[in-house]
């Protein structure tokens, strides 16, 4: 049975006790025991659905991606824009982030299947970028990888850095502020085309 089609609601339970595993312990550290303990079933019914804790890891990061991707949907024509809506994401969602972190620190390089969400979601936000710059969107002289990592890492510089954020009234001004300057940052290497910016020509 799969938790992709089942309307079984102990799928349901398994699923996001999982989501919250991961997202605290990571891959290695996650236990299939916990997750069937918090989901109120036994670790054999976890495995009927799910062949290895990897692959249960890659269903609800696939799930966690997809609910990101709708959340915040990449306008190549706006990075500014677009960074700075990934800083609110992640902010207000830091288990999330954590979450696609684990996958990125601890799978086996080279060992992604083809089908796997997160290189997909790769793939279509390069190709995006790749038809912005040859609409004259943005300049075509940074390859469309390299502007994708680096709108994301600077889109997430703030994300965790729990020793320098303050705590209490101060901290909506001070993460309002590096928002700010991410946007900044991510305009000043990726500036909107002038003819993103111009007036709309009058009908004739």
């Amino acid at each position: 049975m799969s938790p992709r089609s089942s309307s079984d609601p102990t799928s349901d339970r398994i699923i996001a006790a999982a989501t919250a595993e991961f997202a605290r312990y990571g891959i290695a550290g996650a236990r299939v025991e916990r997750i069937a303990k918090a989901a109120r079933t036994g670790k054999e019914r976890v495995y009927a659905y799910f062949r290895s804790k990897e692959e249960l890891y890659r269903f609800v990061a696939g799930r966690e991606l997809a609910a990101m991707a709708e959340a915040v949907q990449l306008d190549p024509t706006d990075l500014p824009g677009y960074a700075g809506r990934i800083h609110d994401h992640a902010i207000h969602h830091p288990e999330r982030h954590r979450l696609m972190m684990w996958g990125q620190l601890e799978l086996p390089a080279g060992e992604t299947p083809p089908d796997d969400p997160l290189q997909e979601s790769l793939r279509r936000k390069i190709e995006q970028l790749r038809n912005a710059q040859d609409a004259g969107h943005l300049d075509p002289a940074w390859e469309p990888e390299d502007i994708l990592v680096f709108v994301s890492q600077l889109a997430l510089s703030w994300v965790g850095r729990t020793g320098l954020t303050p705590v209490g009234e101060e901290r909506d001004a001070f993460l309002a502020a590096r928002r700010a300057a991410i946007v900044a940052a991510v305009q000043r290497l990726f500036p909107t085309t002038a003819s993103d910016t111009a007036p709309a020509a009058a009908d004739s």
